[in-house]
């Protein structure tokens, strides 16, 4: 018999923020999402990455009787987490495939007696019937679903093994479940939503405004990565995704021959050569890691400062997700992209001749459609991207088109063709065919709906198909038109195209998308951004190496004794008691006992 978490509080949500965590308050909607799900109610939540979605499910798993399970889609993301929340003393563990006999039978006798808060499992152990069946016999605290977009068919990284946690939701229904992610478009939650059978959606701002945008034209794109990189503060640790694996090498052998400590990583590498640059890669300071996309997902690393791209990512989603690993912590940091039309064509005959379905293809299309016009945007890209997740923002001054505006021309006469065209059309088809209407193609298809006899047939013959290509997906970036996903991709007119179609309001369209990097223009501030004085300054890199000796002693990354951001606050407020740092935030008990009298030591020594 399944048997139902008893939804009995063994310690307050905020006691648990405070003493463990050591965080002071909650943020955003943690406090709502941490009552619904220790109230036994199940949601959805789309958070940002680095907003705290995973306190969501810790705190309540801590909180409530039993043990919470965690579906996690990868041993790296799991244990990263289980090696944090360690640190923080919360009785937490995995089981997956790299466990050796004797851990897997004391983490498997110690999750039958009780004795954890918290398990970390991939979605294939999930729907095991001999683990489930242990399930069945022992408390559980919550059903937690990390990176839940995977479990949709309109998900950016759309799993078949996630689709079968629908069946696990529905064995252990009278145990509250949390999804989460921070990439789901409106037809994902939807998809979240109707296959977990989830109560609620709580949908946070996706805005990163600690992130810097910006997109160039891909002209000499090594020489273009060197002057970004030129830009930067010496000592930065960066992610460089590539699409190819040649390219990956290439990349970072350039970058080590330019004096900077870079690392390779992708599928086709040994995979003790991989472990052994992503373990790099976390413990030390100033490593840039060259990846293709199998490198990121897992990855905690809150004080990566950027995040390039030498290419284009075949998703605005996935873009928003390989971009999201800066700045985790807060501080500012940079999305660098360069794209070209090759980087285009690549991505469509990779698209087209993938064994995806007709369904999925048109879906992947009108996603990769979306990620053009964030590219060709002439207004902010921050504007553009949370767009496309249903958020807004005032134009942000924290990107390229904010902080150095594109020659822009009026493009109200073009944008108003296509937007008849589409009108006159019945707002039914997708980019393609409007194109070819307004070129004034006689298709078999145009001529068989009797199109080639509208008012709007032949008018756009002034502007090749690829600069229509273009100006749609300009106003697709807009909000003058939206792409119908879940309806065949067909271009749907908005009530702003509608009052731009009939002469209600006017537009501009980018003439030239060439642009120059400008450096100066860029935010730079380093990761001790807040200190004001040199010794401030001089303490905070004193605090470094002493987190730096005590993580390697550990073999844990340092980020995992205390964030860059603890380590500002303690050279800023100079604690001399215990006390005194225990107000500090990211100082939780468990570190407190480990670390307080090592650091304040060398506080003291410091200032003495």
């Amino acid at each position: 018999m399944v048997q139902a978490a008893v939804n009995i509080p063994v310690s307050h949500p905020k006691d648990i923020l405070s003493s463990v965590f050591g965080y002071s308050d909650f943020r955003g909607m943690q406090a709502d999402i941490i009552t619904t799900v220790m109230n036994g109610q199940s949601c959805c939540v789309l958070m940002p990455t680095g907003s705290g979605k995973s306190l969501c499910y810790q705190i309540p798993a801590i909180c409530r009787t039993g043990t919470g399970i965690v579906i996690s889609p990868l041993i790296a993301l799991m244990q990263d987490q289980i090696a944090a929340l360690k640190e923080c003393g919360v009785r937490a563990e995995t089981l997956n495939s790299s466990l050796i006999g004797r851990d897997y039978y004391r983490i498997m006798d110690d999750l039958k007696a009780g004795m954890l808060d918290l398990l970390y499992i991939a979605p294939e152990r999930a729907m095991n019937e001999e683990f489930l069946a242990i399930l069945d016999e022992i408390d559980l605290s919550l059903l937690a679903i990390d990176e839940a977009h995977c479990i949709s068919q309109w998900g950016h990284d759309f799993r078949p093994d996630y689709m079968a946690l629908s069946a696990l939701r529905k064995r252990y229904e009278d145990i509250p479940c949390i999804a989460v992610t921070a990439t789901a478009d409106e037809p994902t939650r939807k998809d979240i939503l109707g296959k977990l059978h989830l109560d609620k959606l709580f949908t946070g701002s996706v805005d990163r405004p600690n992130i810097t945008y910006h997109v160039q034209i891909k002209d000499n794109p090594k020489a273009q990565l060197k002057q970004f990189l030129k830009s930067r503060p010496n000592g930065e640790s960066g992610i460089v995704y590539c699409l190819s694996r040649r390219k990956v090498e290439e990349t970072a052998q350039f970058l080590c021959d330019e004096g900077y400590k870079a690392l390779p990583y992708h599928a086709g590498l040994d995979k003790d050569i991989r472990a052994t640059n992503q373990d790099r890669f976390l413990k030390e300071d100033n490593i840039i890691i060259v990846a293709t996309v199998a490198f990121g997902m897992g990855i905690n690393k809150p004080d990566v400062r950027f995040v390039c791209h030498m290419d284009l990512p075949k998703n605005i989603e996935a873009y928003y997700q390989e971009t999201g690993r800066a700045g985790r912590d807060g501080l500012p940091s940079v999305a660098w992209m360069v794209y070209g039309l090759q980087d285009v064509a690549l991505q469509r005959q990779m698209l087209e001749s993938s064994d995806a379905s007709e369904n999925q293809k048109r879906i992947e299309r009108q996603k990769l459609d979306s990620l053009l016009g964030y590219c060709e945007a002439g207004g902010c890209r921050r504007q553009v991207l949370l767009r496309y997740f249903d958020d807004e923002c005032e134009p942000c001054n924290n990107c390229d088109t904010c902080l150095t505006p594109p020659k822009m021309i009026d493009g109200t006469i073009p944008a108003q063709k296509i937007l008849s065209c589409i009108y006159r059309t019945e707002q039914l088809f997708g980019a393609a065919y409007i194109i070819d209407v307004l070129l004034g193609k006689e298709t078999d298809r145009i001529k068989k709906f009797k199109h080639n006899q509208l008012s709007t047939w032949g008018i756009g013959k002034e502007y090749t198909k690829q600069e229509w290509n273009g100006i749609i997906r300009q106003l697709v970036a807009k909000n003058f038109i939206r792409v119908d996903m879940a309806n065949h991709g067909g271009l749907k007119i908005t009530p702003d195209g509608m009052a731009l179609m009939t002469g209600k309001t006017t537009t501009e369209l980018r003439e030239d998308r060439k642009m120059k990097f400008s450096s100066s223009k860029q935010r730079r501030e380093k990761p001790t951004a807040t200190i004001e004085n040199d010794q401030d300054a001089k303490l905070f890199e004193y605090l470094k190496i002493l987190r730096q000796g005590l993580a390697k002693s550990q073999k844990i990354a340092p980020y995992m004794v205390f964030h860059d951001k603890t380590l500002v606050d303690m050279s800023i407020t100079r604690p001399d008691t215990l006390e005194k740092m225990s107000e500090i935030s990211g100082v939780g008990q468990a570190k407190l006992d480990k670390y307080g009298e090592i650091f304040l030591e060398t506080i003291s020594e410091y200032t003495s």
